[in-house]
């Protein structure tokens, strides 16, 4: 059972594909049950993949990186969590908001914030949503004030990967209050984290994705030089629905990844467990579980590569990015219930992956976007 073959792959993304896979089995599987156990930050694995040159590596070469494209990333995405999605995410969110810098951003932006995270040097952050606010991104209060040569910064954010690891954080905050254009009221900053004004807190322990730490942010009096703002006053919304577009589309790749585990270790359990005198793979039933597990996987890692090639093209990206996102990642919740089914009363033992795996199937539907937001999208950019 090898559901991640690279035939769907583009050519020149299978090679990346392989050192992902091969970085996978030597530092994520195993490891992954003891750092689900733990909940610690699995940092030695993170300098690993620094070192192997499969971190912060979609940031351009000018500025450090391999500029890997967005082929590239979804390939190196499968196999990273189809091994572990909590430290996959953690590797993920090493550069988690680069991409609106090295966009939008300046040349003395990219030199002294986005290179050393390209070196492994630094670690990034995002911080978009708040204590009560998550979907809207047109609603949120977190604010940016001029006063003189300074913005000051008020506010909370939460959910917000490596909000205390991260060197610098991308942050999205208000910066104006004209209702009739909602969507031109919000910026992105560069915030340095050791600023006085910031503090951040780990939110309480997670169920899924333990190897992952995400924060709870408080901005009081937060005061950032004027140069820190990214690209034009007014337009982080827009820099936010084009930075999603891609991001949805390897937020898929969590799910297939995820979904390619259950469906591993559902079939080989299936295919080892005796009942009644014969292994239970052999009744009709568990065939056909087996064969609607295939049938979903499938039908998404299809939708997935051709959204990828879409939105790598800019053809109706948000369209092609909500399905893909939608798609895969409600396969996933799908293929480990299924899975858990499969293994009976030892699916819900700590130490199985098919457990790890469907804890970790119930996030990506929310994070990126509520399932129930892209289908918003689906519908009104239905082409």
């Amino acid at each position: 059972m090898e559901p991640l073959d690279d035939s769907i792959v583009p050519e020149h993304a299978r090679e990346i594909k392989e050192e992902a896979a091969e970085f996978a089995r030597e530092h994520i599987e195993p490891n992954a049950q003891e750092y689900f156990q733990s909940g610690e930050y699995p940092h030695e694995i993170l300098e690993a993949g620094q070192e192997a040159g499969l971190v912060a590596q979609d940031i351009p070469e000018e500025w450090g990186g391999r500029g890997l494209d967005l082929p590239q990333l979804l390939a190196v995405t499968e196999e990273f969590y189809r091994a572990d999605a909590g430290i996959a995410l953690t590797l993920q969110l090493a550069s988690f908001g680069c991409e609106i810098t090295y966009e939008y951003g300046s040349d003395e932006q990219c030199e002294e914030y986005i290179r050393p995270v390209a070196e492994g040097e630094q670690l990034s952050g995002l911080a978009v949503s708040e204590p009560e606010t998550g979907s809207d991104l047109a609603g949120m209060e977190t604010t940016a004030e001029r006063d003189g040569d300074e913005w000051v910064i008020d506010g909370e954010k939460y959910w917000i990967g490596n909000g205390v690891e991260a060197d610098w954080i991308t942050l999205y905050a208000r910066t104006g209050d004209n209702e009739e254009n909602r969507y031109g009221n919000h910026s992105m900053f560069i915030v340095p984290t050791d600023v006085e004004g910031y503090e951040a807190e780990h939110i309480p322990e997670k169920m899924a994705m333990r190897a992952s730490k995400q924060a709870h942010i408080e901005f009081d009096d937060c005061r950032i030089p004027e140069e820190n703002l990214i690209g034009t006053e007014g337009a982080g919304f827009w820099m936010l629905a084009e930075f999603f577009n891609h991001g949805r589309v390897i937020v898929a790749g969590h799910g297939l990844g995820i979904a390619a585990a259950a469906l591993e270790e559902a079939w080989a359990f299936t295919h080892d467990r005796e009942e009644f005198g014969r292994t239970i793979s052999e009744f009709q039933s568990v065939q056909h579980g087996l064969a609607d597990m295939l049938l979903e996987f499938e039908s998404a890692r299809a939708l997935t590569w051709r959204a990828c090639e879409k939105v790598q093209s800019g053809e109706n990206a948000g369209y092609w990015a909500a399905m893909a996102k939608t798609k895969a990642t409600e396969t996933a919740v799908d293929v480990t219930e299924q899975g858990m089914q499969f293994h009976g009363g030892r699916s819900i033992l700590d130490e199985r992956r098919i457990a790890r795996a469907y804890r970790d199937a119930r996030i990506p539907v929310i994070y990126e976007g509520a399932n129930e937001i892209q289908r918003n999208l689906i519908y009104g950019q239905a082409p």
